[in-house]
């Protein structure tokens, strides 16, 4: 019974091909292209208010350097959102529960900034590794501990997004499956269990678009501290 838990995290496969490759493309087909219009529909108008706030509120603190990331960060920004909210329909797999796809997401866009950081001011990115005023005899044990620290950043970011949308789907099916259970047994109860994985779910969609915007928020702070 337990395995079968697990089972909605496999990268499902039709004929010996694994279908990942076509929930990654999925999210980029929902979305219209922009139009030539002068007037748009709602659901471009929409799109595109939501992309102009997200950018601003991302990049205002940003130094007129870092605005170049403003595309690739906006991107994978609603990768993540549309991923994370496909996943929560029925019959669908979440590729963003897989922790390979969310460290190749991770390691590449941190070591970039990283290496922005190490050309552009490589003085200043070092001074990160050794805090001043830090007494004689510490300074290699925090040298040391901010190294371990400035390579454990990647690790946290694609972990912390794996174990909260793995953690909600389990949640979700235990619930579903306590439900299910209980319906001919006790029909009191299993409604009430009903209530609470309609809450869940409602918590699920908010977890889904929050680990997003964390993700990205994360990786424009590394690039902050970089430029």
């Amino acid at each position: 019974m337990m395995l079968s838990f697990f089972d909605q995290f496999m990268s499902p496969t039709m004929l010996g091909i694994p279908l990942i490759t076509l929930a990654l493309a999925l999210p980029w087909v929902l979305y219209p292209d922009p139009s030539a219009r002068w007037l748009n529909n709602r659901l471009l108008t929409l799109q595109a208010w939501f992309i102009n706030r997200f950018t601003q509120q991302l990049f205002q603190p940003l130094a007129p350097g870092g605005h170049k990331w403003a595309l690739i960060l906006a991107s994978l920004m609603i990768f993540l959102i549309t991923s994370n909210m496909l996943g929560l329909l029925p019959y669908t797999f979440t590729p963003t529960t897989q922790l390979s796809l969310n460290m190749a997401l991770a390691v590449p866009l941190w070591l970039a900034t990283v290496i922005i950081g190490m050309r552009n001011q490589p003085t200043h990115a070092l001074g990160h590794l050794l805090p001043e005023g830090t007494p004689t005899l510490l300074i290699p044990i925090l040298i040391i501990i901010e190294t371990i620290s400035l390579f454990i950043r990647p690790l946290a970011l694609g972990v912390r997004l794996t174990a909260n949308l793995t953690a909600g789907h389990l949640l979700i099916q235990l619930i579903a499956t306590a439900a299910f259970v209980l319906l001919p047994l006790m029909p009191t109860v299993a409604i009430l269990t009903s209530v609470l994985l309609l809450l869940l779910t409602l918590l699920e969609v908010a977890v889904a678009m929050i680990q997003a915007y964390v993700f990205v928020l994360l990786l424009s702070l590394y690039l902050q501290e970089n430029i």
